[in-house]
């Protein structure tokens, strides 16, 4: 199995077109050490040749010219991504679909039925898609049964549902249904080897944890270092878990729950502009370095 990461930032990418807080302003001017990302997208292949593209970020047309792989140029339009798969219905997940409407032929796309409600109510992009190729929903369901992709043969995916939030103009904002988020198992049926793709992750409970120590590599959410952060940084008023992302050093957080797993590569990804983690010399990441867990950068390249 072949992974790339296309963006590995939260919702605004890093630097955030209109943010000074210590971060962006440091990476303008050069005084920090760190690496511009865009907003999180992952793709998965089963031989390098064709590709199941996870989550449509609006930074998705500068993602697949930094990833040829993705344009064999075979004919006159093309692409390698044979399907896409949405983990929620969120803007940093979803609006590339626009940028994705000249396709030749109806897209097909995977997710739940909680995520269509949203992309056809609240955030039409389907609708809008409509009047162009169009798309073919595939329901993904939330009873974690193993589902097939074509164009990824040998890949099983099961979707497992997460404790994270809904979109603020889901109707199930702040009261969540199975399926407003979920968190990806990605098995190779010839190595044996998985992958637990979570960005989106509020709560760790027993049978997200099982997931996850099942895994050979887990992409989870990196967010934020603090629960307050934004609030510390003046930014926002919203806690992050108020927002449905665990963060990584308080009590209960999510580095908490990854130094009890032996067997996984573990890496951060969707990982927002505030977080110091992003400073390569901050006394936060070298805490994670210490804990031997990695930060997911754009073009991160993982084979399993």
């Amino acid at each position: 199995m072949y992974i790339r990461v296309l963006g590995s930032g939260a919702g605004g990418g890093f630097p955030q077109w209109n943010c000074n807080c210590p971060n962006c302003s440091g990476v303008r001017s050069g005084r920090i050490k760190a690496t511009a990302r865009t907003q999180s997208s992952i793709a998965v292949s089963a031989d390098g040749g064709d590709w199941i593209l996870f989550n449509a970020s609006p930074d998705i047309r500068a993602q697949l010219a930094a990833f040829p792989s993705l344009q064999p140029g075979r004919q006159v339009r093309d692409t390698a991504i044979r399907a896409i798969l949405l983990v929620d219905a969120q803007i940093d997940h979803t609006t590339g679909l626009l940028m994705l409407r000249e396709h030749t032929a109806p897209w097909d796309i995977y997710c739940t039925a909680a995520v269509r409600q949203d992309l056809t109510t609240g955030f039409p992009i389907f609708n809008i898609l409509g009047h162009f190729r169009g798309i073919n929903w595939h329901e993904v369901l939330t009873d974690q049964s193993d589902f097939t992709i074509p164009g990824a043969a040998g890949l099983v995916f099961t979707a497992v549902p997460l404790k994270s939030e809904a979109p603020p103009y889901s109707p199930h904002r702040h009261n969540t249904v199975p399926g407003d988020n979920i968190g990806v198992r990605v098995r190779d049926e010839r190595t044996g080897r998985t992958l637990f793709y979570a960005p989106g992750l509020g709560r760790i409970d027993a049978s997200v944890l099982a997931y996850m120590e099942a895994a050979d590599c887990l992409l989870v959410d990196g967010t934020l270092w603090r629960d307050d952060e934004m609030i510390e940084c003046g930014i926002g008023d919203k806690l992050g878990s108020a927002m449905g992302h665990l963060d990584q050093s308080g009590r209960g957080g999510l580095m908490e729950h990854l130094s009890r797993l032996a067997r996984p590569r573990k890496i951060l990804i969707h990982i927002n502009n505030t977080n110091p983690i992003l400073d390569e010399e901050s006394r936060e990441r070298r805490t994670l370095e210490q804990a031997d867990i990695e930060v997911a950068f754009d073009g991160m390249e993982i084979t399993l």
